[in-house]
């Protein structure tokens, strides 16, 4: 069974391409040559978008491949299949990585237990509590975001990690895309 996903490499040093096309070749095991271009939203730097097909898990692979690299703005998505969600991920340089399940309508779907988690850390900060090992499991803190459960839902949806992509999503409108399929 295959699955269809989606590499947008928003920013990236030049610099990093080959290493990014390597990376990208050793999950799905096939030499890969993406076409490079400048980036406007932040000059110096290079975008790509790579559509592809292959195993299921792939976008989880790619997205570990690729997040070592604190220089790149990028995200990665894969299609739902038979027994798997589909799936986003979006990495900045100032925020890491976030995932999230994704329904067929394109919304970010999030678990009960998350939920859970959500509230209780709003509730944490209205009552002056420490729940830092909590913070720890439940996710980064965003320096302009204070802990309140508009504040922690935010972080749930990957509200701050869509405003600081906007900009790099727009530059790349009407970028050109290729195919890959991986092999076995």
């Amino acid at each position: 069974m295959t699955v269809r996903g989606v590499l947008q490499v928003h920013s990236a040093p030049p610099a990093l391409s080959p290493h990014i096309e390597w990376a990208v070749a050793g999950v799905f095991g096939v030499p890969v040559n993406l076409h490079w271009i400048d980036q406007p939203a932040a000059p110096g730097t290079v975008r790509t978008e790579l559509a592809w097909q292959g195993r299921p898990g792939s976008s989880g692979q790619l997205a570990s491949a690729l997040a070592g690299w604190n220089l790149l703005r990028f995200e990665v998505t894969e299609d739902a299949s038979p027994g798997c969600d589909a799936v986003r991920y979006s990495c900045t340089p100032s925020l890491g990585i976030f995932s999230a399940t994704v329904g067929a309508n394109g919304d970010v779907m999030i678990s009960e237990n998350r939920l859970r988690a959500a509230l209780t850390l709003a509730a944490s900060v209205s009552s002056g509590e420490r729940l830092g090992t909590l913070r720890e499991l439940h996710g980064p803190r965003h320096p302009a975001l204070g802990g309140s459960l508009e504040d922690e839902l935010s972080l749930l949806l990957g509200v701050p990690w869509d405003a600081e992509l906007e900009p790099f999503r727009h530059a790349s409108a009407g970028a050109p895309v290729r195919w890959l399929h991986a092999t076995g």
